[in-house]
């Protein structure tokens, strides 16, 4: 069975006693049918000297495609502490992204549809835009449904850009848009991206999310696209979903009660949406 190299081992570039490690925070959350993410902090020990790093593990078996899955794992060294963590994506989530059947598809087309046929690992150098996301998850103050929407979002941006690394797709630190080389326009960008996950259950309409963080509408479309790899709908109707999904499957409300909660008109609106993003309709997410 294929074994994945330990991130932590490769970061210190040598075996690491387990007497050595001293766990001082552990976190590990399942999002129902998204990614698993854990989160281990150890006490740092003086004489260790470690490099920030990235690594993706693929893991498909043939005869068992149920069980194939793409993990992401990252060491980040601190002066005091390390942390390591990990994102498990499985096969079924990550069908989502992936609607297409061309057979001229591009490398992370293959990677999202497990065409490969053996597994492997492969380590990814962290870019500006990964350490930020990783800091963000070490460091935010989200609980509870919050937290499970925060999680969620900022492992697809990680994906995203750990798939950019892995085959070559404009892994750059530059921007097109020549209006984000402002640090105030990006900071602006990113605030509207906290808004939408803050008022995952109140939509907003862009020219009211472009007046909240004062930047022009266009420029917000333009340089969420650019920033965040999708479009303001495309990212907030994702998250909602995905929210819709925690709620009936892990709190166990109604249909009627998560339509309600997420701001739809009608129950039929939210299954049609439901539906279309997750391939099942919500009376169906518990037979699964």
């Amino acid at each position: 069975m294929f074994q994945a190299p330990d991130i932590l081992t490769m970061a210190y570039r040598q075996p690491v006693l387990q007497e050595d490690l001293h766990l001082v925070m552990e976190k590990d959350r399942q999002i129902p049918g998204s990614v698993q993410y854990t989160v281990r902090r150890y006490s740092k020990e003086p004489r260790w000297n470690l490099d920030d790093m990235g690594m993706l593990v693929y893991h498909v078996l043939k005869d068992d495609p149920a069980r194939n899955y793409l993990e992401l794992r990252f060491c980040m060294d601190g002066s005091t502490t390390v942390d390591v963590l990990s994102f498990r994506f499985q096969a079924v989530h990550l069908s989502q992204f992936s609607r297409t059947r061309n057979p001229a598809s591009t490398a992370s087309e293959d990677l999202l549809n497990f065409r490969h046929s053996s597994s492997f690992s492969k380590t990814l150098s962290l870019c500006g835009r990964t350490r930020l996301v990783l800091e963000a998850l070490l460091n935010h103050s989200y609980i509870d449904s919050m937290e499970n929407i925060f999680v969620n979002a900022q492992s697809q941006m990680l994906l995203l850009y750990s798939l950019e690394c892995m085959v070559g797709e404009k892994a750059v630190e530059g921007f097109q848009c020549k209006f984000l080389a402002n640090e105030a326009d990006r900071e602006k960008i990113v605030r509207a991206r906290e808004i939408l996950l803050a008022q995952i259950g109140e939509p907003l309409t862009i020219k009211a999310l472009s007046r909240k963080v004062a930047i022009n509408e266009c420029y917000l479309k333009k340089g969420f696209k650019e920033m965040f790899g999708t479009t303001i709908f495309d990212f907030y109707q994702g998250q909602r979903m995905e929210h819709a999904r925690y709620l009936l499957y892990e709190k166990g409300l109604s249909v009627t009660e998560v339509s309600v909660m997420l701001g739809y008109s009608s129950i039929s609106h939210f299954s049609t949406a439901f539906k279309k993003h997750t391939g099942l309709k919500p009376c169906e997410l518990l037979f699964h």
